[in-house]
């Protein structure tokens, strides 16, 4: 169980990474500076 665990963790982790790079491979690099913002503004 500790196996499937780790596996499925993994296999997250690998696919949270490529999704991550395709949305970043599609935004405007305008886009991308303001993301920082947002952070920001949605933390305060």
């Amino acid at each position: 169980m500790r196996f499937l665990s780790s596996d499925l963790t993994r296999n997250f982790a690998i696919g949270f990474a490529v999704g991550a790079v395709a949305i970043l491979v599609q935004m405007s690099p305008d886009q991308l500076t303001a993301i920082p913002q947002a952070f920001a503004a949605s933390i305060r």
